[in-house]
């Protein structure tokens, strides 16, 4: 049998930007206001350029993706992780054909349907009927197909009641939900996915997975970005590895996967900067700073044991007093999969309003987790006003092994990630349970 054919082929591909201004090559919706502001900017920098003819300053510039080469075949299902900055939106970007690249090149075989972040291939002014049409058409979709899924579409997406309606004016789950479903139901020969599935509630996360998996064993070719360490690994047979714009890792998924988590939970040795971390949502300030993780003895690290006390020494600076603090730390795996939350509002541990710059600590006695990798994640906020600035999945640590149970037996993987402590007892006359009838 011979070989399927490449559907991607990514030769030396770089993508430099110059900082400080728009590349060439971007696609833009720009409104009325924005054609008046550039207008004026446009006079003012004609006021201000000096008149002796000196040359302009240079810009800075910056290689989002650098030498890059890169083989997808027809049908195979391809996971692409690294973290934020990696060059991974920048390398969808250009297979998409949103942006240029400036060198390389790239040889695509069949159509290509994207679905990048909120906003990519919708026209705001047109409404959702119009935007499923368009869509379509732009994937090279005759109207009769478009047609034959239309109803499909509008099920997936649960829209039906706002068909009529200009997309602007939907909530990001209603845009993406749309998205996701027109690029998934018009079957193109190549499929891009973005970290988009992220939105929505979890049982249109739980459709979108499903309908990936369909997706999936039908034979298309798809590249499939996320954080969400499960479903790469659920969905994706092999997996690359981006880091600083450069392909680091190339193989089974599994492998490559356990690579990027060993090298992240080592990163900054328990003690991390969160002021400027990309997790954080756009509408919190950044009031938690810092964090450091320290072991039983004090010391700062990001490796323990299960039986070890662990202490996660929160720094946060607000700018106006918080009254009635709310303060919670969450561990995660490497899933993603939340694993148990420890908070100061449900053990009526109230702590006192907290002004300017101050640490607050959490002490787990044990934390009593297998031997891996784990996340923790931060909030705070107060009784009045909700969160005040959260950080999901912040900071990698590592959980070791040692003999907790003091009887030489190994702790497998496949026993689950938490050490729970239990007695056994041997009845040897048990009595015989009441059975009652009807």
């Amino acid at each position: 049998m011979s070989e399927p054919s490449a559907a991607i082929r990514v030769e030396h591909l770089g993508k430099r930007y110059a900082l400080g201004r728009q590349n060439p090559g971007e696609y833009q919706y720009t409104a009325l206001r924005d054609v008046l502001t550039d207008a004026a900017r446009s006079v003012g920098r004609r006021a201000l350029r000096p008149r002796s003819g000196a040359p302009a300053e240079k810009r800075p510039e910056f290689w989002a993706l650098r030498d890059l080469s890169l083989e997808v075949r027809s049908g195979e299902v391809l996971g692409i992780i690294g973290r934020n900055g990696a060059g991974k939106s920048t390398l969808l970007k250009l297979l998409s054909r949103i942006t240029e690249p400036t060198e390389g090149r790239i040889v695509l075989n069949g159509v290509v349907g994207s679905l990048l972040e909120v906003g990519t291939g919708f026209h705001p002014e047109l409404s959702g009927r119009e935007n499923i049409f368009m869509n379509g058409a732009m994937l090279g979709m005759a109207r009769t197909e478009i047609i034959r899924q239309f109803d499909a579409i509008v099920a997936f997406a649960e829209v039906e009641k706002f068909l009529d309606t200009p997309v602007k004016r939907y909530s990001s789950g209603m845009y993406v939900r749309l998205a996701f479903a027109v690029a998934a139901h018009l079957s193109p020969d190549i499929l891009i996915v973005d970290e988009v599935l992220a939105v929505g509630d979890a049982e249109f996360q739980r459709k979108c997975m499903g309908k990936m998996k369909d997706v999936a064993t039908g034979g298309r070719t798809v590249l499939f970005v996320s954080h969400n360490m499960a479903a790469i690994e659920q969905l994706c047979p092999r997996t690359i590895l981006l880091a600083s714009g450069s392909l680091t890792d190339d193989g089974p998924t599994q492998q490559v996967v356990s690579r990027y988590l060993s090298e992240g939970s080592l990163t900054g040795g328990g003690r991390y900067d969160l002021t400027d971390h990309p997790a954080r949502s756009g509408k919190f300030k950044p009031i938690i700073r810092h964090v450091e993780l320290r072991n039983g003895e004090g010391a700062v690290t990001a490796e323990f044991f299960p039986d070890e006390r662990f202490t996660a020494a929160i720094t946060v600076e607000t700018p106006a007093p918080i009254k009635e603090p709310r303060v919670a730390l969450a561990v995660e795996d490497y899933h993603g999969r939340r694993i148990f939350t420890v908070a100061s509002y449900l053990y009526n541990e109230e702590l006192p309003t907290i002004s300017g710059r101050c640490m607050v600590e959490c002490t787990i006695p044990e934390l009593r987790l297998g031997a891996g990798q784990y996340l923790a994640s931060f909030s705070i906020g107060d009784k009045y006003h909700g969160l005040l600035d959260s950080i999901n999945c912040a900071v990698w640590f590592e959980i070791a092994w040692r003999n907790n149970y003091l009887n030489g037996e190994p702790y497998e993987p496949v026993y689950g990630p938490v050490l729970a402590q239990g007695s056994w007892a041997l009845i040897e006359s048990p009595q015989e349970p009441t059975i009652l009838a009807g």
